[in-house]
């Protein structure tokens, strides 16, 4: 039967699938979009299936906050290759499923699976996708953040991006900012010292009684001297106490507590897919 050029560029828009895909589809299903839309579907899983050992290293990583301010989230979608991830289709499948998530207060990774948009899944859109794009696509990551003030930061090129939370509202923004750029520049592995967690301290102990050890210094000194190495780690390592990278003469908190008196991150996440 003639399929015409209206029929493939309907089922075109509804699943995202190529024209000659789409075409295909409809001459199969003898022009009954229902079922074509079916099958272009079923070539997704197919495919998605053929490519589940395939390694999805590259992708976009995109932040945003809610128009309140006070909500914000962070998602990661990955697919094979780097030219795939800047395509202009692929970022606006992540900022839609992004903004889905915040949309819906989605809690964790499983609830932004399992939201619906167009009558399926997130979950089952990132599987048809893999057919129509050809490339193995994974939605590894999401986190959510609630604060008086939220901002998001994504560093150009969709690699790098953090989200950061404050404690008070009616932050000015370009404070705000730049304490998120801070997070993607120097990597903090937690707000404060007392934030750490304790296998993370256990093991930079380790690693500096090791290394003193290594120097010849006596075994009775190790525990002693390995905690001044602990506090130069804590001053690197923790957001509030690293040195501000616009004015390296003052910490994060020292900066913050200059802005107003008492301001303070109290949560943060940042992902870099080079990681």
């Amino acid at each position: 039967m003639e399929i015409s050029a209206a029929d493939v560029m309907k089922l075109r828009k509804a699943t995202g699938a190529g024209m000659m895909d789409c075409k295909t589809a409809l001459a199969e299903a003898e022009g009954d979009f229902s079922r074509a839309t079916d099958i272009i579907r079923e070539k997704g899983k197919l495919v998605a299936s053929k490519r589940a050992d395939r390694a999805a290293t590259e992708g976009v990583v995109l932040a945003k906050v809610d128009n309140t301010g006070k909500k914000g989230a962070i998602l990661v979608l990955n697919c094979e290759t780097d030219f795939v991830a800047k395509n202009e289709a692929f970022v606006a499948l992540a900022t839609r499923f992004l903004d889905a998530a915040i949309a819906n207060d989605a809690a964790d990774l499983a609830a932004v699976k399992a939201l619906v948009l167009d009558g399926r899944t997130i979950e089952n859109h990132v599987i048809e996708q893999t057919g129509v794009i050809g490339e193995k696509l994974d939605l590894p990551y999401y986190a959510k953040l609630d604060a008086e003030t939220v901002i998001a930061y994504i560093h150009p090129g969709n690699k790098l991006s953090t989200l950061v939370g404050f404690n008070k509202a009616g932050i000015d923004s370009q404070v705000a900012k730049d304490v998120a750029m801070q997070v993607a520049a120097m990597s903090p592995v937690a707000v404060d010292k007392d934030d750490v967690p304790a296998e993370i301290v256990a093991k930079e102990l380790e690693i500096a009684k090791e290394k003193f050890r290594q120097e010849g210094k006596p075994e009775a000194m190790l525990d002693k001297i390995s905690q001044g190495a602990l506090a130069k780690f804590f001053k690197e390592s923790t957001l509030l106490n690293q040195a501000f990278i616009k004015e390296n003469k003052e910490s994060v908190r020292e900066f913050l507590q200059g802005v107003d008196k008492g301001l303070t991150v109290t949560m943060f996440y940042r992902y870099n897919l080079a990681d």
